[in-house]
Formats: structure tokens, sequence, C-alpha cells
């Protein structure tokens, strides 16, 4: 079994470093057959420079350039439509769910899943490190709001920690229409859609310093972007991709 591992990183010069060494280091004690794909979003940091400082030691790590800053959803998109193996994952560069918890969704995938979402809500006694109160607030408002506007029946469709097989990769990624923050539920409405299976796993998680998002401001464009969901839904924009003809693009 062959896996991809997709890491979105901007200006994440301060903890890509560890963080790939984290992940070449469990890997290769796993002996998994494994490609890691770093994608810059535009950093104007060193992460570039750390991570082809690893690649010359590491033939099983590979960095994309988006052209500029496009945002954390279409970083995850790159990866995934570059990605060779035959189950994907993509996990945040802070490695918020550490990495040695992608067995769980592994074995989700082995049992039957198509897509295996990390859950952060399922079993909280898991979060070794909560997010602030104001932060946990607005991400159960926005959790009630996938649930009444788009039927997202999950705990939480949030953490940054998920993995596709190929054949549920090859469908949902190409259809992804949302490139920052509120990609993450119209990955799983268009799994969901489309009639795959996906499954919601606790996992291990620490709140990190340094996050990006603003409560307010982001909030509202994820508010926007989940209405944009289901207008696309009730417009078509979401038909049946024809398989055959689908392109991912060359490395």
């Amino acid at each position: 079994m062959r896996y991809s591992i997709v890491i979105p990183a901007y200006n994440e010069g301060a903890r890509i470093a560890t963080s790939l060494d984290r992940i070449l280091r469990h890997a290769a004690d796993c002996q998994w057959d494994a490609e890691i794909l770093v994608v810059d979003d535009g950093s104007s940091d060193n992460t570039a420079e750390l991570v082809r400082t690893r690649m010359r030691e590491n033939a099983s790590l590979r960095l994309l350039s988006n052209p500029g800053n496009r945002g954390k959803g279409y970083s995850v998109r790159n990866g995934m439509l570059h990605a060779q193996g035959e189950i994907l994952v993509f996990s945040d560069a802070d490695l918020s769910s550490p990495i040695e918890e992608a067995g769980k969704l592994f074995a989700a995938l082995a049992a039957g899943a198509d897509v295996a979402i990390g859950s952060r809500w399922v079993r909280s006694e898991l979060q070794t490190e909560k997010q602030p109160l104001h932060r946990q607030l607005f991400g159960r408002l926005f959790n009630l709001a996938l649930r009444i506007t788009l039927g997202l029946k999950f705990k939480d469709t949030q953490c940054g920690f998920k993995a596709f097989t190929r054949r549920a990769a090859d469908v949902v990624f190409p259809m992804q229409t949302i490139e920052r923050w509120g990609f993450d539920p119209e990955l799983i409405f268009l799994a969901q859609r489309f009639g795959f299976r996906v499954e919601e796993v606790p996992v291990t998680w620490a709140h990190r310093e340094g996050t990006r998002i603003n409560p307010l401001r982001d909030g509202i464009r994820m508010l926007g972007e989940m209405l944009r969901i289901r207008w696309n839904a009730i417009t078509g924009k979401y038909s049946r991709p024809a398989l055959a003809t689908a392109k991912r693009p060359m490395a």
C-alpha cells in the first residue's frame, strides 16, 4: 500500500522542519511506502527553503508551490491532485493531531470507509490542549449551521486530519470549489453526495498557538461558503463526475 501525506504550509518556517522530521521518522518506523508532499501557499518566510533542505536527504519528500497565497483549501486540493498514493491523508503543518494517529484513519479505511475524518469531539477527553472558550463556541455554532444547511451529521468537520481512498479522492477533489477555511464541509458533502462512506474517527488533538483564523471575519466568510455549497448543489454544479475523463495535473 502506498501512502501520500499532504501538508499545506503558509509561513511555517518555525515548525515545518520539526514536523517533517517527525513524519519521516514515523513513516520509517511503520515501514510505510509513503510520499510526503508539502504545499507552500506563497510563504514569505523560509518554509520552502527548509523543505528543499530536507528533500536533499529524503527522496520521499516533495515540494509544491501555489501561484501565490490561495488558501488552505487550495493547498490541500493541489497536493491531493498531485499525490500518487492509494491512500491519501492531509494533516496540518503543526501536527495538532500527531502523525502517530494516522493509523486510526487508515484502520477505518481498511474496515470499509472511503473517507476517514479525524474528530476532536467524538471523544473530547482525547484533547490534550483545548481551544479557548470563544473558539469552542464558534466551532459549535458553525457545526450546528452545517447540520441545518448541509445535513452534515458529524460532531467535527474542521479537524485538519482526513484520509481518503484513491477512488474517493479522484471524485471529490476535482470537484472542490472552496479554496479557504470552509473547504472541509465541501469535501464531506461531496463524498456523501456521491455515495462514499464517511467515518468519523476520534483522534488525539492539541490546540496550537499561532492559528491564523479570525472567528469573526473568517466565520462570516465560512458561512458564505457554506451557503455557496448549498447553492452549487441546487444549481447542479456538483453533477456526477466523468471519472474516465478526469485529469490530474502533472507533478
